[in-house]
């Protein structure tokens, strides 16, 4: 496998290395002009501070691949803002701060496994599956006669993040959630 990738293997998700740092391409356009050559024009987050940039590629150049690895990896447990995960290879744990979750600590339950990226043995992000359930911790009672079509109501779920819910959803049961939208998607029946 080559070292380096062409602007011909753009594509998004694709993780590359600029300048000693790891970036995930989240967007790429072709670019052929009426005069001149042809360029890419892309939009790069960096794994490590989160944040975005643009960046223009002229066709032909090359960048470095990033030495990332991803891993399976088990929530365990939390400990003030360190999160602790098992490789579910090695059966290692991993300690990760709360500043490399980005927000993806209050969607974490116990046992989910996630996917962890690691950048030279040093964990950068933080993938949660697509869809999980959670038992809802807090929400207020539907209340009778209430009933508009569409209506919702906050619950909060074991990690604390708050899902927007139907009415006729109560605390103490198991929802369905859609991680990328952050949306309610059904009740789970066990």
């Amino acid at each position: 496998m080559a070292s380096v990738y062409q602007t011909s293997d753009f594509r998004n998700g694709l993780k590359i290395e600029l300048d000693g740092t790891p970036f995930l391409m989240v967007y790429f356009q072709f670019v052929k002009p009426g005069k001149g050559t042809a360029f890419t024009r892309t939009k790069l987050k960096n794994m490590i501070t989160g944040a975005v940039i643009d960046r223009t590629f002229r066709s032909g150049e090359t960048v470095g691949i990033a030495d990332v690895e991803e891993y399976t990896m088990q929530f365990q447990y939390d400990e003030g803002d360190m999160f602790y995960f098992m490789n579910m290879e090695t059966y290692e744990t991993v300690g990760i701060t709360e500043s490399v979750l980005d927000g993806v600590e209050k969607y974490l339950i116990d046992g989910l496994e996630v996917q962890v990226l690691l950048y030279k043995e040093r964990p950068v992000a933080v993938e949660l599956p697509n869809f999980i359930e959670a038992e809802i911790t807090y929400c207020e009672p539907g209340v009778k006669g209430n009933t508009a079509q569409g209506a919702t109501k906050p619950a909060t779920i074991g990690g604390g993040a708050i899902v927007q819910v139907p009415l006729f959803v109560e605390q103490g049961e198991i929802i369905k959630i859609d991680t990328r939208t952050k949306a309610y998607v059904n009740r789970v029946r066990k």
